[in-house]
């Protein structure tokens, strides 16, 4: 038991060094980094939760909210070695489940969707990555190395081996490619990338159209008519190139 605990209590130390590159010595870990604060405090509330002791592991906890800004339940699951980086705005449910090294940025939700009793806050699986602002809701099953970028809102289970990313969560497969877990805001954008083939799709339409009243030998000044009143859709259009090309399409 008390190897069990020192082993994960030295993987969660180790953990921040391994991911934070600005993480200097042990003194600065333990005294500055309000993540590793929380899951200490968790550990020692949970430990109390779990052997019945009433009140006290949830007087822990909202003190370790209160010095940290990051609201862990007692009730909460966490594995060894997660790390919470900076935190503040972080909240994770009584029934919640998180696998080994899985990493939490900041203003992420691991909550509950209703009043409902029993299991009703996600499993996360080991490596899992939670970009900031993300929200993950229910009694989801999140697999093994999922990422799940920056603001999305996860309402169902994630396979392993996925990318997640906006609202609601939409799920890209990433297979064979090894992700770097700090590389959380790398993600595609797949609403660029839909607009970008249906700007492609309207451009081929119009030179469809363009081909046809070549082929029946409209008079010009049709033509010009038909070219006044129904303008061309404009690919060079300032808002969309922005939008497109500023998305690193």
């Amino acid at each position: 038991m008390g190897r069990a605990v020192f082993s994960t209590l030295t993987a969660d130390f180790r953990i921040i060094f391994e991911r934070d590159p600005a993480a200097r010595n042990w003194l600065e870990v333990i005294s500055c980094y309000p993540g590793l604060q929380a899951i200490l405090f968790h550990r020692l509330a949970h430990w109390l939760y779990c052997i019945g002791l009433p009140l006290i592991p949830r007087i822990i906890s909202n003190f370790s909210r209160f010095i940290t800004g990051i609201e862990i339940h007692p009730g909460a699951q966490m594995g060894k070695g997660v790390f919470i980086d900076h935190g503040m705005g972080v909240v994770i449910g009584e029934t919640a489940i998180i696998g080994n090294y899985a990493l939490i940025y900041q203003g992420v939700t691991l909550g509950g969707t209703g009043k409902e009793s029993g299991k009703r806050h996600p499993t996360l699986g080991e490596n899992v990555v939670v970009g900031a602002g993300a929200k993950v809701l229910g009694n989801l099953q999140i697999g093994n190395n999922v990422r799940i970028g920056a603001g999305s809102v996860v309402l169902r289970d994630v396979p392993s081996n996925c990318t997640v990313v906006g609202v609601p969560g939409r799920i890209v497969y990433r297979s064979g490619v090894r992700v770097n877990p700090l590389e959380h805001g790398s993600l595609p954008d797949s609403e660029a990338n839909v607009i970008r083939a249906l700007v492609d799709r309207i451009e081929s339409l119009e030179q469809e159209v363009q081909n046809l009243q070549q082929q029946q030998n409209w008079t010009a000044s049709v033509v010009s008519a038909s070219d006044e009143k129904s303008p061309q859709c404009q690919i060079k259009d300032r808002d969309l190139e922005e939008f497109l090309y500023g998305s690193g399409i």
